[in-house]
């Protein structure tokens, strides 16, 4: 999640209204509605929605993170540990708390993974902002705030890489990479399964890796064996 997706997002949670009978404006709102205004009224009430959704995923971040399990409304069961997954069996409707599940889905559909930092990042930024509008910060100046660490963490991040893929045509390489990400989600797996995936992306890489489309490597799912035994063609 960007710094601008989260100032968006803090920016319209400061801003919004939530529906409900009643308040001021029900005579030129259809029924059911109410405005609500103020600190306490709506950034407040919005960050502890988000906080709530947070709480939900967070203890099944990181390598010892539990599955959850869920059912939707047709009773379908789902396990999983992925918060793209939870937020969207979940069917958020509260308008703050969907927009960090938005957000979430995004980072799933761009990069594959971090869906579960973006909503536990998203609902401690949005706790400590409580803290500090409770001191009388305008929202503008915690925005402006966040923005600055944000510039900061980006220069921190770039002194402290571990390992960088210089070459995407070596398959050992990018083993290296994708086993980290691999042994969160195939744990017991991850050894087999890394390697057929890098020799599928470095089969298909052309030569500018930003240019990668992964819909170049496909899945076939065929049953009556175990995962052990999935090859590459």
């Amino acid at each position: 999640i960007t710094a601008g997706e989260f100032n968006t997002s803090f920016s319209s949670i400061c801003i919004s209204t939530m529906s409900f009978m009643g308040g001021p404006l029900g005579s030129l709102l259809k029924e059911g509605t109410k405005h609500l205004s103020g600190v306490d009224e709506t950034c407040v009430r919005n960050i502890e929605a988000v906080r709530a959704l947070c709480n939900i995923t967070r203890t099944s971040l990181g390598p010892n993170g539990m599955n959850k399990i869920v059912i939707n409304h047709l009773e379908k069961i789902f396990v999983s540990h992925d918060a793209a997954t939870i937020m969207e069996q979940l069917e958020v409707v509260h308008p703050a708390a969907k927009m960090v599940a938005l957000a979430a889905k995004a980072q799933d559909e761009e990069v594959g993974d971090g869906t579960n930092l973006v909503v536990v990042l998203a609902g401690e930024f949005l706790s400590h902002a409580e803290s500090l509008l409770t001191l009388g910060l305008h929202p503008s100046d915690i925005i402006e705030g966040y923005e600055l660490a944000s510039k900061k963490a980006l220069q921190i991040l770039e002194s402290i890489v571990c390992y960088k893929l210089e070459d995407t045509g070596n398959v050992e390489t990018v083993k290296r990479v994708l086993r980290p990400v691999l042994s969160s989600k195939l744990y017991g797996n991850e050894e087999h399964i890394t390697s057929l995936i890098a020799q599928a992306c470095v089969s298909t890489c052309p030569r500018e890796a930003k240019y990668f489309n992964v819909d170049n490597v496909r899945v076939l799912k065929i049953e009556g064996a175990s995962l052990s035994a999935s090859q590459l063609i």
